[in-house]
């Protein structure tokens, strides 16, 4: 294949940095999926977008959203065409890799005299990257009095110390070195002294919650709380071109993606921009991309539009174009050896990431495109200039390295053509993931050629 251009030749720095702190500033704020969404929200509404349940008729140029259960949106401008001759959807997923308190996370450990929070994890985490960083709280408790929002912060897991820490660490392998049961988080030292001059330090916990948010234990049986880094995004190198921020898989999709709805101009076909929930961990519940919320969403856009029908909903999702817009992996300069099949992998720099298929095991349980919708893909983005990359998440042909999945196929099964295509990270899944700006920016334009074509 001839050399392609990196995204730091073909657009300016000044464009490139200016979205790039835009991207900060929703990545500073859009630490879990309710965030996510209350930031889109919030943006949208500013940009003229109304709430779909207020709206009695759309026609061409309108904006509209929905939202479901606070943790899925989506957001749509309406098109010149009739919705039953395609739809153009891209759709990223809001959630990440992270700790989860337990149902009743709250213990008290007297041999080390300290308050401590048991916690679970969700998705992929690698639980010895979580040890000695800060980390905080942020989340909703559901009481029987009403939602209350709760946000902690000066947070620590401590880690052993290397005196004692070698024979246990030695026989150890890779990723549990630390285990998943070993994640405490410190909470308190102080305490509360009880009668016989018995101490608690588990109350001085609880006597924050109720002070500061009105909480009792048996509350925190009802809470969606998320233990996160308490790490704001950072500009990375000496040249300032790459970012490190937590939760890059999947929200720099997320806003790339969704500023790409709002930025593009009035589109011929009706776009969508979905935000979806659960895709970390199979994308099994009512906010994934396995709900029936986005056929109802569809279903009200044609209500309001052309007039709905079964057979008008199948034929709308049977002509629909789409982008699984998840994140790919680039070549580690760390750890090369026998881990990339090269030409077939990312590179930092050279744009987004377009992957036909997806899974290692000969493609089974895979989505993959089909080759007249990946050549109408790429006329697009060359016609823009726009640097992109073929690439795969898969270093070997058999069972042993690489492969993934995304929310690709759940939307294939409803008939349309879609292919994943997304920024390239380093450290995907960690706590601090890095990402070019250029390639962030390179996808930005991506996603908005899409809706523009």
């Amino acid at each position: 294949m001839k050399p392609r251009k990196s995204g730091w030749e073909v657009y300016t720095r000044e464009e490139i940095e200016k979205f790039a702190e835009d991207y900060k500033e929703f990545m500073k704020n859009a630490k879990t999926e309710r965030e996510v969404v209350e930031y889109l929200v919030e943006y949208a509404k500013k940009r003229g977008f109304k709430d779909i349940k207020e709206v009695d008729k759309l026609k061409p140029g309108d904006k509209v959203y929905s939202v479901f259960k606070g943790k899925t949106a989506i957001f749509s401008v309406i098109g010149k065409k009739p919705l039953r001759e395609s739809l153009r959807i891209i759709a990223a997923h809001g959630d990440a890799p992270r700790l989860d308190p337990k149902p009743v996370p709250l213990l008290e450990d007297k041999d080390a005299q300290l308050a401590i929070l048991s916690l679970g994890y969700y998705g992929g985490v690698v639980p010895y990257q979580w040890v000695n960083i800060p980390l905080e709280i942020r989340g909703i408790v559901a009481t029987k009095d009403g939602v209350k929002k709760v946000r902690i912060t000066n947070l620590i897991i401590s880690d052993l110390l290397p005196h004692l820490s070698r024979k246990r660490f030695d026989e150890r392998k890779g990723a549990s070195i630390v285990k998943g049961e070993e994640l405490k988080v410190l909470l308190a030292n102080t305490f509360v002294k009880k009668e016989k001059d018995k101490r608690s330090w588990k109350e001085i916990v609880l006597n924050y919650l109720k002070e500061k948010y009105g909480i009792e234990e048996e509350d925190l049986v009802s809470a969606d709380l998320e233990v996160v880094p308490a790490l704001d995004p950072i500009d990375v190198g000496v040249d300032k071109s790459m970012i490190a921020a937590y939760g890059q898989d999947d929200r720099v999709c997320v806003y790339t993606g969704f500023r790409a709805l709002v930025d593009a101009k009035e589109p011929e076909y009706t776009s969508i921009f979905w935000v979806v929930d659960k895709e970390e961990i199979g994308s099994e519940t009512n906010t994934s991309a396995q709900s029936e919320f986005f056929k109802y969403f569809v279903s009200k856009l044609l209500e309001l539009t052309e007039g709905f029908s079964e057979l008008a909903l199948r034929e709308t999702l049977l002509n629909t174009k789409a982008i699984s817009a998840d994140v790919g992996a680039v070549v580690n300069p760390a750890f090369k050896g026998g881990l990339y099949d090269i030409q077939n992998f990312a590179k930092m720099g050279n744009g987004v990431i377009l992957e036909k298929y997806l899974s290692a095991a000969g493609k089974v349980a895979a989505n993959e495109a089909h080759a007249e919708f990946v050549a109408w893909i790429r006329k697009i983005l060359d016609e823009r200039n726009i640097p992109w990359q073929p690439a795969l998440l898969v270093s070997k042909a058999d069972r042993s390295l690489g492969g993934g999945g995304t929310i690709s196929k759940f939307m294939a099964r409803l008939g349309m053509d879609v292919v994943d295509m997304g920024v390239g990270l380093l450290g995907m899944h960690s706590p601090y993931e890095i990402s070019s700006k250029a390639d962030v920016y390179a996808t930005y334009q991506a996603y908005k050629a899409f809706f523009e074509a």
